[in-house]
């Protein structure tokens, strides 16, 4: 039996940010990531069984003063608070307003809950892309009131100078922090907080040039991050995030300004970019080395279903959605990989 967004969003829309171990609710992600990805069958069997896992939301206690919000930044325990105050924002203007308004002021903070501040806020921008309704206007809701609760910031700032490397070259120069012998275990919001302690990471953010097409910035970002995805053997949940996130950015793009978005792109860059040198133990590789999988992308796309796991709908998705702009085979070795290695988490 299929069902609509808008009855995807009502099965969940009781349900807090995040699971009982402090993770992201991967709920309305991944389900409008089966949308996008033509599987409107498998959403309800997969929602009636994530739903299971879920509590409900914080209720709003006291209301967040509009003059004072930036107080506010990061405050886990007014999550509430801070939904309802993204309600009243988009009951006073057009969505693509408040997106534009308030996606630059949050994107610092990329890095915030695992990017699934971020992440969550795309898809439901996404979702009202193609149709303006009470429940999908709730979700974005949500999605900026995530971000704005966890909100954090790795260590370095944007400067007005620009290295002049893609993303793929800057990375090679970004310092790997541990061997083959880290144990990254502990939550993604937790253990990156390690490069709090770390000097040398502050200049990263200004390795990588996004002063040009932000849309090549991305699809260089993204294709670098698949190939680093694929070379890592464990921590690959930190991996998917490095594609995941900057692809969310990508669908929030059209609503910021050009400006912005460039800025964006460059939080997106070092939200990736500490990931990389926290978890990984291996130097990226040239994407052009992947050979391109013998499945189509039916196949693909039915390996992620099967597998049935958040991380691996909303990778493939994304990997999909990336390779539709830059056709390069570690995309598609990327999703295929993903419903194996990380299967049903």
């Amino acid at each position: 039996m299929a069902i609509t967004i808008d009855e995807m969003l009502d099965l969940l829309s009781f349900a807090g940010a995040e699971l009982g171990n402090g993770n992201a609710n991967h709920g309305p992600m991944a389900a409008e990531a089966l949308f996008a990805l033509g599987r409107d069958g498998a959403v309800l069997p997969w929602v009636e069984e994530y739903r299971t896992r879920l509590s409900d939301r914080p209720l709003p206690s006291l209301a967040i003063p509009r003059s004072e919000w930036r107080e506010y930044l990061g405050r886990r325990d007014r999550l509430g608070d801070w939904i309802e105050f993204f309600e009243n924002q988009l009951e006073e203007a057009e969505w693509q307003v408040v997106v534009r308004r308030w996606a630059p002021r949050l994107a610092p903070a990329v890095m915030a809950a695992a990017t699934h501040g971020l992440i969550r806020t795309a898809h439901a921008a996404r979702n009202l892309s193609h149709q303006d309704t009470p429940q999908r206007r709730y979700e974005l809701a949500q999605g900026l009131g995530y971000w704005a609760a966890r909100y954090y910031t790795l260590p370095g700032s944007p400067s007005q100078t620009h290295s002049g490397y893609s993303p793929g070259h800057a990375l090679g120069r970004a310092q790997r922090l541990h061997d083959h012998t880290f144990d990254g275990s502990g939550p993604i919001s937790e253990q990156i907080k390690g490069l709090e302690d770390e000097q040398e990471f502050e200049p990263v953010i200004n390795l990588a040039d996004a002063s040009g097409d932000v849309s090549r910035f991305l699809s260089n970002l993204t294709e670098t991050c698949a190939g680093i995805y694929l070379a890592n053997s464990k921590d690959l949940i930190a991996f998917v995030h490095t594609v995941t996130a900057p692809s969310a950015l990508r669908m929030l793009t059209p609503y910021l300004d050009e400006a912005d978005a460039r800025q964006a792109a460059r939080y997106a860059w070092q939200a990736c970019a500490g990931i990389y040198c926290w978890y990984s133990t291996v130097a990226p590789q040239d994407s052009a080395s992947w050979e391109i999988p013998a499945e189509d992308r039916d196949e693909i796309i039915d390996r992620a279903v099967a597998a049935a796991g958040a991380h691996s709908i909303k990778f493939t998705e994304a990997c999909l959605r990336e390779y539709a702009l830059n056709p390069n085979p570690v995309y598609l070795a990327a999703a295929r990989d993903v419903s194996e290695r990380v299967g049903a988490v």
